[in-house]
C-alpha cells in the first residue's frame, strides 16, 4: 500500500515537472514561429495587392492570419482608392480560402498553388475546368477530383451554403491557431494527460482512456505499426482466378508478439487499378492456438489482372513497406471468354484474296491472354469448313489459316478461298467451340465484290434483286410469289408488284444487328423452289451496270429474314450471295464494325458529331427560364431554334435567381425538365400500367387536353440534346432521368412490339392474363371464350366500347395455333396504336437532333444505357432492401458469395445485374427501398446451372454450386449475355 502510495506522489510531482516545463516550450515556439509565421503570410498578402503602407496598421490592430484578411467586415477604414482595392483584394482572398479548404476535406490540398496557377481561384471555376486540363494537373487524382466536382451543388443557394460551411471552417481553424497564445487550455489538458499516464503506471484500470501506460512505453509492450510484417502465400506475379491469401504477423515495440484483436483497429485494403476496391475477408487472431495470437489471415480473390494496392493500416498507420504493390496476369485462355472479332453473323470475303478476322483470346474472366516467346499461341484451335447442309468440306479444310499477332495480343484467322462459294466456319478451342465462332462466309467473286461496293458507295441507293417468297411465319405458301428486295442503308424492304406496275410493300426490316439473314441449306424441296427462279433477272439500278453475277452456286439460293419481331420471311433468289453480301456491308456501315455495346457508343457518339460538325459550334446560347412553370416556359425560350441552336451550349437562368450557369444550372434544369416531362402524374404526358413506384413510364394516351403533341416533340428535343451533348465529352455528359418502359425504347429504334413486353411493361397484366393464355389449353377449355378484340372500360368499370385487334376480330375465336398472333396483336394495340400519334411526335423532335439509323445500332437495353447511365448503386442499400427465400446451409454460402460477387461489380455490371432481374437498370427515386416488390434473391434447385430470374417478382434465382470461382462466373454470363435471362414459367 505505501509503495502504490508512493508511486503516486512521484506520478504527481513529475506531472507538474513536466507541465511547467512544456507551457515554456509552447510560448516559445509561439511566439518564435506562429506570429512571425502569420504576420509574414500577412505582409506579403497586403504587398502584394499594393497595400504594404499598411502594415503596422494591420500590425496595431491585430489582425495577424490570413483568415481576418479574407473577412471585408474585419478590415480596417482606408482612403476611398486603397479602401475599394483592400475590398476586393479581401473578396478574392476568401474565394482562395474556400476553395484550399474544400481541396483539403477531399484530400487534393497537394494541387492547391498549381490550380491557382492554372487561374481556378475559386469554387466556381471548378465547374468549367476542362477533364484534358484537370488530368494534367492531378494525373492518378483526377478521378477523384471528378467525383467530389459531380457532388457540387447545382443550384446557387446550395453552393453559397457549402461556401459558409467552407468559410466557417477556415475561420475557426485560424483561431484554433491563435489558441495557441493562451496556452493555459493546453497545459491543463497536458497536465491531466500527464497524470492520467502515470497513474496508469500504477493501475490501467484507473485510466481506461488512455492507449499506452508509461510503463508500456519504457517497455516497449505496445504494438508497433513499423515492427510488423507480412507472409505472402501467392507468388507475384500470380494468375487471376483464385483466391489469393496472406498473413499479417504483429509485434510489439520490443520485438515480442502482440495478440491482435479488433480493438487494435486493424485495415486492410486491396485496391485495383488504382480505384476499385476489392472484398477482403480477415481472420484476426486465432481461437484455437495461441502461439498464433499474433497473426491475421486475409484472402481475397482476383478475377481482373493488373497492379494491385495492397494497405495494411493500424489506426491511421502503415505497418512496414504498406501499401504493398502486386502483379496480378491474365490466365489460361477460354474459349467460352474468347470472341471472333467480326461485325455481322456474315462474313463477306472476295476470292482469291485474303481476309483477315482476328480472335481475342481471353481467360475466364474476360482478361486478354499473354503468351511466353516459347510458346505457340495458335495451338490448340482447329478450323472447320462445312458446306450449308453442315457437311464437313474436305476441299477447302485448308482455306483458313492461324497466325499470332503479338502486338495487338490477338490471333489472326486469314480466309483465302480460290472461287466463289457460300460455306460455314466453325473455330474451337481444345474442343469447345468459340461462342461467335460458327458463322456463314460469302465469297464473292471479283466482278460481284466490285458491283457490291459500288452500291454501297451510291448515293443512289435503290438497288433491287428479283426474288420469290417460299414462306411467311413458317407457313409455305402454295405457289411462291414474285418479289423484289430493295436495299438501302438503313431498310431492308420487300415489295409485291401489283399488275407489274403498282409496288405494294409487304414487309420492312431495319439494318442493324437484330435483323438477321440465315443460309437454309439445300434439300430437294429447296431446289425445286430455288428452280422457279431461274428465270428471274436482277433488277439493278442503271447505275449499277449489267450484273454479271457468279454467286449463284449448287449450294442453293434459299434465305431466312428476320428481326425476331415480324414474323420471318423465307425467301428464293439466285442473287442470295449479292443480297446478303450488300445488306451485311450496309450493316457494317451503319454500327462502325462492331457489335460491342462500348463500341457501339463510341460510334456512335463519333457519327453524331460528324453530322453537325459542320453546322455547329457549340456556341453559347442563354436562355431565360421560370422555375414555376418550367415546361411553358423553356418551351416558349426554345419555340424558334433551328437544329443549330439546339446543339449550342445552353446558358440557363432562372427568373429572380443570379446564379451563373459553369454547367451547374444547365445540369439542374435538364433534371427539372425531364422530371415535369417524364414523372408519372395524373393526366400528364407519361404514365405508368400499374402504381407500383418502380412502374415504368409511357406516353399517355388519356392525358389533359391542353398538353398537346408539341410537347411530346420538345420531349424529343430534350432526349436529343442530352445525347447530343454526351457526345462532346464527359465533361458534358447529361443523363435523361426516366425509367422508360421496353415497348416504348423498342418504337424509337424502329422495332415492333411483342407480347413479351408486357412482363416488364405491364407485370400486373401479363401475370393475369397473358400468362394465364400461355398456360391454358384454350382448345380443350370451352369454358375460355376469347376473341380478337379488346374490351376498353372507363374509370367507373363501365364498358365503353370494344376494338377489333384485327379485320373481323369479334368472330375470330383465340386458340392455340393464333393464341401468339392475339397476344401480339393486344401488344400491338396497347403499347403501340394507341399511342402512334405521340411516340410519332416525340421521334419528330428526337430526330431533329439524332439521326433514326444511328439509333437503330443498339437493342432496347443498350438504348437505356445510352440514355440514362448506370446510375448510382448503394450496396450498403442493397443490403438493407431485400429479400431471401431459402435458409440451408448451402444456400447461405452461395449467398455469401453473391454479395461478395456484387461489391466487387462495377456500375455497369450492377446496371446489367438489375436489368436481368427487374427489367431496368434504374433504381426508382429511394433507392432498392421503393422497389416494389422488394428484390427477392430465392434458392433453385439446381446444380451449377445459370441463375435465372423472375422480371415479375423482382426474383434472382441461384442454383448452387462447387466454388465461389464457378458462381461468380456463372453470375456474369447471365446477366452480360441473358438477352431474355427471366423466366418464362
Amino acid at each position: 500500500m505505501l509503495l502504490k502510495i508512493g508511486k503516486i506522489i512521484l506520478a504527481i510531482v513529475l506531472s507538474f515537472t513536466f507541465t511547467f516545463s512544456l507551457w515554456k516550450l509552447i510560448i516559445c515556439i509561439h511566439t518564435k514561429y506562429f506570429d512571425d509565421f502569420n504576420s509574414h503570410t500577412v505582409d506579403n498578402w497586403l504587398e502584394e495587392n499594393e497595400l504594404g503602407a499598411y502594415k503596422k496598421l494591420f500590425r496595431d490592430l491585430g489582425i495577424s492570419t490570413l483568415s481576418s484578411c479574407g473577412n471585408p467586415e474585419a478590415l480596417p477604414e482606408l482612403p476611398p482608392g486603397d479602401e475599394h482595392r483592400l475590398q476586393r483584394a479581401a473578396l478574392n482572398l476568401q474565394q482562395k480560402l474556400i476553395l484550399r479548404e474544400w481541396l483539403k476535406e477531399n484530400r487534393l490540398q497537394s494541387y492547391y498553388s498549381r490550380l491557382i496557377a492554372t487561374e481556378v481561384t475559386s469554387l466556381e471555376d471548378v465547374y468549367w475546368l476542362e477533364d484534358s486540363r484537370a488530368m494534367q494537373i492531378l494525373g492518378k487524382d483526377f478521378t477523384i477530383w471528378n467525383q467530389v466536382r459531380q457532388k457540387l451543388p447545382t443550384s446557387k443557394s446550395q453552393l453559397e451554403s457549402l461556401k459558409a460551411e467552407l468559410w466557417s471552417t477556415v475561420v475557426k481553424t485560424s483561431n484554433h491557431q491563435d489558441a495557441w497564445t493562451y496556452g493555459g487550455m493546453l497545459v491543463v489538458s497536458v497536465s491531466v494527460a500527464g497524470l492520467i499516464t502515470l497513474a496508469a503506471m500504477t493501475d490501467q484500470s484507473l485510466a481506461p482512456e488512455a492507449r499506452h501506460s508509461l510503463l508500456q512505453y519504457v517497455t516497449g509492450k505496445y504494438l508497433m505499426p513499423s515492427n510488423c510484417r507480412v507472409e505472402w502465400n501467392f507468388n507475384d506475379p500470380s494468375p487471376v482466378g483464385h483466391t489469393f491469401s496472406f498473413i499479417v504477423r504483429f509485434f510489439q515495440r520490443n520485438g515480442n508478439s502482440y495478440p491482435i484483436c479488433d480493438r487494435d483497429e486493424v485495415a486492410v485494403e486491396v485496391t485495383a487499378e488504382g480505384t476499385k476496391k476489392v472484398v477482403v475477408i480477415s481472420e484476426l487472431g486465432s481461437s484455437t492456438d495461441p502461439n498464433n495470437a499474433n497473426e491475421a489471415k486475409v484472402k481475397f480473390s482476383v478475377r481482373t489482372a493488373g497492379q494491385y494496392k495492397i494497405s495494411i493500416m493500424i489506426g491511421s498507420t502503415h505497418i512496414a513497406g504498406s501499401p504493398f504493390f502486386k502483379q496480378f496476369i491474365p490466365g489460361p485462355m477460354c474459349a467460352n471468354r474468347s470472341r471472333l472479332i467480326r461485325s455481322t453473323s456474315i462474313v463477306v470475303c472476295q476470292a482469291g484474296l485474303p481476309n483477315v478476322l482476328h480472335i481475342e483470346p481471353r481467360d475466364e474472366y474476360g482478361n486478354i491472354c499473354n503468351f511466353d516467346n516459347d510458346s505457340d499461341p495458335t495451338k490448340g484451335y482447329n478450323v472447320e469448313i462445312y458446306d450449308l447442309n453442315d457437311q464437313l468440306s474436305e476441299k477447302y479444310s485448308n482455306a483458313i489459316t492461324l497466325n499470332y499477332d503479338k502486338v495487338n495480343s490477338r490471333i489472326n484467322v486469314i480466309a483465302l478461298f480460290p472461287e466463289p462459294i457460300c460455306l460455314r466456319a466453325r473455330i474451337s478451342y481444345e474442343g469447345q467451340q468459340i461462342p461467335n465462332a460458327y458463322f456463314d462466309m460469302v465469297v464473292l467473286s471479283s466482278c460481284d465484290t466490285t458491283l457490291v461496293h459500288k452500291n454501297i458507295a451510291s448515293r443512289k441507293h435503290n438497288i433491287s434483286y428479283d426474288a420469290k417468297i417460299v414462306s411467311v411465319a413458317g407457313l409455305p405458301k402454295s405457289k411462291p410469289r414474285k418479289v423484289i428486295c430493295y436495299i438501302g442503308p438503313k431498310q431492308f424492304t420487300i415489295k409485291e408488284m401489283i399488275l407489274k406496275i403498282i409496288p405494294k410493300r409487304i414487309a420492312t426490316f431495319r439494318l442493324c444487328p437484330s435483323t438477321k439473314i440465315h443460309f437454309l441449306p439445300t434439300t430437294p424441296q429447296s431446289s425445286s423452289s430455288s428452280s422457279l427462279t431461274t428465270v428471274a433477272s436482277t433488277n439493278i439500278s442503271s447505275s449499277n451496270g449489267n450484273n454479271n453475277s457468279s454467286s449463284s452456286s449448287s449450294n442453293g439460293t434459299i434465305f431466312i429474314i428476320d428481326d425476331g419481331s415480324q414474323p420471318k420471311i423465307e425467301l428464293s433468289s439466285k442473287d442470295r450471295n449479292l443480297i446478303a453480301a450488300t445488306f451485311t456491308h450496309f450493316l457494317i456501315k451503319n454500327i462502325g464494325g462492331s457489335e460491342s455495346f462500348k463500341d457501339k457508343q463510341d460510334f456512335f457518339y463519333h457519327e453524331v458529331r460528324k453530322f453537325h460538325g459542320s453546322n455547329c459550334f457549340h456556341e453559347k446560347i442563354s436562355l431565360k427560364v421560370q422555375r414555376e412553370k418550367i415546361l411553358e416556359s423553356s418551351m416558349k425560350a426554345t419555340k424558334n431554334f433551328s437544329v443549330s441552336d439546339w446543339c449550342g451550349n445552353f446558358e440557363i437562368t432562372f427568373q429572380g435567381e443570379q446564379a451563373i450557369d459553369w454547367g451547374g444550372v444547365r445540369r439542374e434544369w435538364i433534371e427539372i425538365i425531364c422530371a415535369a416531362l417524364f414523372e408519372p402524374v395524373e393526366g400528364g404526358l407519361f404514365c405508368t400500367f400499374h402504381e407500383k413506384r418502380q412502374a415504368l413510364v409511357h406516353p399517355n394516351p388519356n392525358r389533359s387536353s391542353h398538353l398537346k403533341l408539341k410537347y411530346y416533340e420538345f420531349a424529343g428535343k430534350i432526349v436529343g440534346k442530352c445525347l447530343y451533348e454526351s457526345a462532346l465529352g464527359s465533361s458534358y455528359r447529361q443523363l435523361v432521368r426516366a425509367r422508360f418502359t421496353r415497348s416504348f425504347l423498342a418504337q424509337l429504334i424502329g422495332l415492333r412490339v411483342h407480347y413479351k413486353h408486357f412482363e416488364q411493361d405491364d407485370p400486373e397484366l401479363y401475370l393475369q392474363k397473358i400468362k394465364y393464355i400461355l398456360d391454358t389449353d384454350l382448345d380443350k377449355n370451352e369454358n375460355v371464350e376469347i376473341y380478337f378484340v379488346e374490351e376498353v372500360y372507363d374509370t367507373m368499370g363501365q364498358l365503353i366500347r370494344t376494338v377489333d385487334l384485327i379485320p373481323n376480330g369479334s368472330k375470330v375465336r383465340v386458340r392455340n395455333d393464333n393464341k401468339s398472333q392475339y397476344l401480339d396483336a393486344l401488344a400491338t394495340h396497347r403499347l403501340s396504336n394507341n399511342v402512334k400519334d405521340e411516340i410519332d411526335s416525340f421521334l419528330k423532335g428526337l430526330n431533329l437532333i439524332i439521326p433514326d439509323n444511328l439509333l437503330s445500332i443498339f437493342d432496347e437495353n443498350e438504348l437505356e444505357l445510352l440514355l440514362c447511365g448506370t446510375g448510382e448503386y448503394s450496396i450498403a442499400d442493397f443490403k438493407a432492401h431485400h429479400i431471401v427465400n431459402g435458409s440451408n446451409q448451402e444456400f447461405r454460402r452461395v449467398l455469401d458469395w453473391f454479395w461478395a460477387a456484387v461489391s466487387n461489380f462495377s456500375q455497369t455490371e450492377m446496371a446489367r445485374l438489375l436489368q436481368f432481374t427487374t427489367g431496368c437498370s434504374q433504381l426508382p427515386h429511394g433507392g432498392f427501398q421503393e422497389l416494389n416488390p422488394k428484390f427477392q434473391i430465392t434458392s433453385a434447385p439446381t446444380f451449377a446451372n445459370l441463375p435465372t430470374a423472375h422480371t415479375c417478382f423482382n426474383q434472382l434465382c441461384l442454383p448452387d454450386y462447387e466454388s465461389y470461382e464457378q458462381f461468380e462466373r456463372a453470375l456474369l454470363i447471365a446477366i452480360s449475355e441473358g438477352n431474355e435471362g427471366f423466366g418464362m414459367s
